[in-house]
């Protein structure tokens, strides 16, 4: 086996279990150390086990390459047959792509292309790669001239990719007033806007609500992300919802096509149940989404799917199932 592929498959099965983001980092470091290498050095490698000699593997990872130059290493063996399925069922199977997704550019951990491939292997059509906007320094959001490099880097790799596609994205915060985070003209270039709150999430009901409904309303926006801003575990500790009128909110969705996100993410979980059914009621479209900021979190959807199934939710008001064509054309 490919011990580069052995130490990435690794890391996805880690990332996917939500292991501890060190023990993670410690695969994907030495991957790139050792797709650097040529297959002589390789060879001298693993002739003379002094694969610890070089920076960035220690012995957990040496181990992997080693047994990886032999077969399947029993690490990665043991990942594979004491995964947890996650479910999802049918809707999760009629899935086309991920709507929400993050990179190295942003607050991701992986490259664009590493979250890609992984995507497709998953079988996904297409994903959204949807890095975070200028204000959100704390996640390195992008400026302008940041994403208009991305654009560039996406368009090559489409052609590496086809017939699998990246859409271009961005998941932009919704500021103080509604407006978005970033050059109007350049969000109007992308396939796919999500548009999130990040800051003041404990502001009082109407303004919290005037803020959304007017993001929500604008033109340029395709997928209202994570609205209630709540975490209910996970290692940034717990996180109430933001409180705000989800009806009117919802309803200004529906009459401006704008899909309400079912964030996969174990520590989100959002919206709840309750704000389902209501966005249901409504007559709100759906995009079931990770959020996912390493490629093993990509396997993430079917914990979406299972909310959205428990609740209901029709697929074919899920946006991505739809073809590629049929999502960018609703998108425009």
């Amino acid at each position: 086996m490919d011990p580069v592929q052995a130490l990435r498959e690794t890391a996805f099965w880690l990332e996917r279990s939500r292991a501890e983001t060190h023990r993670v980092k410690a695969y994907r470091r030495a991957a790139a150390v050792v797709a650097e290498l040529s297959e002589e050095q390789r060879d001298v490698r693993q002739r003379t086990d002094s694969w610890k000699d070089l920076p960035g593997i220690g012995p957990k990872t040496a181990t992997v390459i080693r047994e990886a130059l032999d077969g399947v290493p029993v690490y990665l063996a043991e990942l594979r047959e004491n995964a947890e399925p996650i479910g999802g069922g049918a809707l999760r199977e009629a899935l086309k792509g991920d709507l929400h997704t993050h990179s190295d550019w942003s607050d991701g951990g992986s490259p664009i292309d590493e979250m890609m491939r992984s995507a497709a292997a998953l079988g996904h059509e297409y994903c959204a790669l949807t890095d975070h906007s200028p204000r959100l320094t704390v996640a390195n959001g992008l400026s302008a001239e940041r994403l208009r490099s991305q654009l560039e880097v996406i368009a090559e790799l489409n052609e590496e990719l086809a017939p699998f596609r990246i859409l271009t994205g961005i998941e932009v915060d919704i500021l103080d007033d509604g407006s978005l985070d970033q050059d109007p003209d350049l969000l109007d270039e992308l396939d796919i806007v999500v548009a999130s709150v990040h800051s003041k999430l404990r502001a009082e009901r109407g303004a919290m609500t005037r803020r959304m409904v007017r993001a929500v309303e604008n033109p340029l926006v395709d997928v209202l992300g994570h609205c209630t801003g709540r975490l209910v575990e996970g290692g940034r500790g717990t996180r109430p919802e933001s409180t705000f009128d989800a009806e009117q909110v919802f309803t200004a969705c529906r009459d401006n096509g704008t899909a309400v996100e079912i964030n996969s993410r174990p520590e989100r979980r959002d919206p709840p149940s309750r704000l389902i059914d209501l966005a249901i009621d409504v007559g709100c479209l759906f995009s079931i989404d990770t959020d996912a900021h390493a490629p093993g979190q990509l396997a993430w959807q079917g914990y979406g799917c299972e909310r959205a199934m428990r609740c209901g939710v029709e697929a074919d008001r899920v946006v991505n199932t739809w073809s590629a064509d049929d999502l960018l054309e609703w998108a425009k």
